[in-house]
Order: structure tokens, then C-alpha cells, then sequence
């Protein structure tokens, strides 16, 4: 635990609830069930592993929304949030 953890806002069981009902939302919405994200999770990390190692522990793979450039509604969006530890040297 760093420093910086100490000050670092503790999440009640309200605001982690909170979170995991906008998930599902957001699921239901984009037509992405739990297993699919999960799919879709080991085949991007079968392809990154060929070309760098990464940090799984702090990885976050997720489906959220972001703003459409044409429509005026948001749009499903995949977000990841990979580490690089080590880019592979090509052979």
C-alpha cells in the first residue's frame, strides 16, 4: 500500500453497487452479455501477448458509452486500459 492509498477515497457498498448496475446497463444496451466481454477480453490479450508483455493485475477491459460523431446518442464503445511492461523486439 502506497501513500497515496491512504487518502484515497474508499468506495461504500452504495457506490459499488451503483457501478455494477450502470455495467449491466451498459451491457444490455450495447447487446453484450458478460460471457462475449470475456471472449472478446482473452482473444485481445492472445494477440497482445505475441508483441508485449502487459501488467494483467491493473488491466481493465470494459463496454461503456461515448458520443457519436454522427448521431446525437451515445454509442457503445470497448475501453481498454493495458500496462505495457516490455514491447517485444521484432526477430
Amino acid at each position: 500500500m502506497g501513500l497515496m492509498d491512504f487518502f484515497k477515497k474508499k468506495d461504500t457498498s452504495k457506490d459499488i453497487a451503483k457501478d455494477r448496475l450502470k455495467l449491466v446497463l451498459i451491457h444490455d444496451r450495447a447487446d453484450c452479455n458478460t460471457e462475449l466481454l470475456e471472449m472478446i477480453r482473452a482473444d485481445i490479450l492472445q494477440v497482445i501477448k505475441k508483441y508485449m508483455d502487459y501488467d494483467e493485475r491493473e488491466m481493465d477491459i470494459k463496454i461503456g458509452t461515448t458520443d457519436s460523431d454522427t448521431s446525437h446518442s451515445p454509442v457503445p464503445a470497448l475501453f481498454a486500459n493495458i500496462p505495457i511492461k516490455n514491447i517485444h523486439k521484432p526477430r
